[in-house]
């Protein structure tokens, strides 16, 4: 039986289970980076309702709503089952993109919008209850586990883009040439995503590494790990002994004390997402590369997140003071007033530069604030802190989808 005071394995399978945390973070936002990288193909297809900006306003309140609720109760949920749950309800949703895509012949109309912003919404709930339940249990494992889970998550923006770049060159750039490619692209989403559900039902929990850090997070006092220890073949028992080790600091207090850990993941993705990729979509001018712009954009800035987000394994410049950290995040606003005035008076090139550090800083900034905040706390706390870093990181994404109808102003709509 393995125990948490079992050294000899605590480190074994740590390149497997890193391996598996890329794979597992990439399939928690891979089926919404297709649906944003498809949006050339539905603003063909929806030209009246704005797909970019609508489909990511309708994905967040239901990201928020259900990671607040998950959050408040995480210490009363079933770890296992929150994963699982919410990587089938992504392969299940991809799914349904295809279905309605192919029942309605590739036809738009109100309807089929409807339809595609049903299945965002579902997105969001499968997104809250994956992104929240793996940052969780993977705060009180090796950080590199959860470093390796936030690059998955960057680099499904970086393949998605790859594929819609080839998918498009190999298609002609005609309705039907676009439609194409966006099934085939989603149909690769689709098998993704049941992989994603393969690994964690049946290959993570039995890593060695994940079982010595759920088994000690188990002796601490955490109850949210039995499912998957028991997947593991490890029993866990009902009653400790040392009843202090089960007590542990309360949400409220947790979130006081990383009250700036919280404002910095907020304030990050509100000034990301109210740029991306909204604006990149729709306001950035026409320029010599005609439909193929947009598409750059976001392949450019998701290239630059996923570098950003594997710079903070160079120890000597991973960013730990919250002071610094804090003050570099705040200054990020003045990336408003460049984007505004480089579509207006810029040329392509100073929109590349402005795009690629947009996605450089926000996956640096993301890793070094989610890899320092749990230090010092015990597992239960760890995950609860987790979740809680997930609510305001999700919040900051609605706030910045809501801000990035600003843009619209004086243009009619």
């Amino acid at each position: 039986m393995v125990t948490a005071d079992d050294p000899p394995t605590r480190l074994q399978g740590k390149y497997t289970a890193i391996a598996v945390c890329w794979f597992l973070g990439n399939g928690c936002l891979f089926a919404w980076n297709s649906m944003l990288t498809i949006v050339d193909y539905y603003s063909i297809l929806f030209p009246r309702y704005h797909p970019s900006r609508v489909l990511t306003l309708v994905y967040q309140p239901f990201a928020v709503g259900t990671i607040a609720t998950l959050a408040y109760n995480e210490e009363r949920i079933n770890t296992r089952f929150r994963n699982l749950f919410g990587y089938i309800l992504f392969f299940v949703a991809t799914l349904l993109v295809l279905v309605i895509d192919l029942a309605t012949s590739g036809r738009g109309g109100i309807g089929t919008f409807i339809g595609i912003c049903a299945v965002s919404g579902a997105f969001g709930i499968a997104d809250a209850h994956v992104q929240g339940g793996m940052v969780g249990d993977l705060s009180f494992m090796h950080p590199e586990l959860l470093q390796s889970f936030l690059a998955g998550g960057a680099a499904s923006g970086a393949l998605t883009s790859a594929l819609r770049l080839v998918t498009k060159a190999a298609f002609e750039n005609s309705k039907d040439g676009l439609r194409k490619g966006a099934l085939l692209f989603f149909g690769i989403t689709t098998f993704f995503e049941l992989l994603c559900v393969i690994l964690y039902a049946f290959v993570f929990p039995k890593v060695p590494i994940v079982k010595y850090y759920r088994s000690k997070a188990a002796s601490e006092g955490a109850k949210t790990v039995s499912a998957d220890l028991a997947a593991a073949g490890i029993q866990t028992s009902s009653d400790n002994e040392d009843v202090k080790k089960q007590e542990r600091k309360g949400k409220k207090q947790l979130l006081m004390e990383n009250i700036d850990y919280a404002i910095d993941l907020f304030l990050i993705y509100s000034l990301t997402l109210s740029i991306f990729p909204g604006f990149l979509s729709e306001d950035t001018g026409k320029h010599s590369l005609g439909a193929w712009y947009a598409l750059v954009l976001i392949a450019m800035y998701n290239v630059c997140d996923l570098i950003g987000r594997y710079i903070p394994l160079v120890k000597c410049i991973k960013m730990e003071s919250r002071k610094l950290l804090t003050t570099t995040i705040v200054s990020r606003i003045l990336l408003i007033p460049a984007f505004y005035f480089t579509a207006k008076y810029g040329d392509q090139g100073w929109m590349m530069l402005l795009t690629s550090f947009l996605g450089l800083s926000n996956g640096y900034l993301t890793v070094c604030v989610l890899t320092s905040a749990p230090k010092g706390y015990k597992g239960p706390e760890q995950n609860a802190l987790g979740n809680i870093l997930v609510s305001f990181l999700l919040a900051g994404i609605f706030a910045g989808v809501t801000l990035d109808w600003l843009w619209l102003i004086g243009k009619g709509w």
